[in-house]
């Protein structure tokens, strides 16, 4: 595979290939995924807001897409997504940071 093509934005289209190979299963991530994004205790906008920083987070680049759209669509400001987005950057590196104290005990331990 091309390196170019790996996420080119068409390929989601591909993901309805799972209802065929694997209907059950797929079925219910669909589920799940439409129940845990709908509206609930919290709003349908701070879901979205929520997954564009998860996406940020596991890199996914369907996901920005996707959740980004949602986010507007729910009406989320720029704004809005900027700072759901650096609050995904803060825990990144701070999880960076964080396990770092395991380079430091690395360090420590005798060869």
């Amino acid at each position: 595979m091309n390196k170019d093509s790996l996420y080119k934005k068409s390929n989601i289209n591909r993901l309805a290939e799972f209802s065929k190979l694997s209907p059950d299963v797929f079925n219910a991530f669909v589920t799940f995924d439409r129940k845990a994004l709908s509206e609930g205790k919290l709003s349908s906008k701070l879901k979205e807001l929520i997954a564009i920083a998860v996406a940020h987070t596991t890199g996914c680049p369907y996901c920005i897409d996707i959740h980004t759209k949602g986010a507007k669509k729910a009406n989320a400001t720029k704004e809005e997504v900027a700072e759901s987005i650096m609050v995904a950057t803060a825990l990144k590196a701070g999880s960076a940071l964080a396990h770092g104290v395991n380079a430091l005990i690395a360090f420590d331990e005798s060869i």
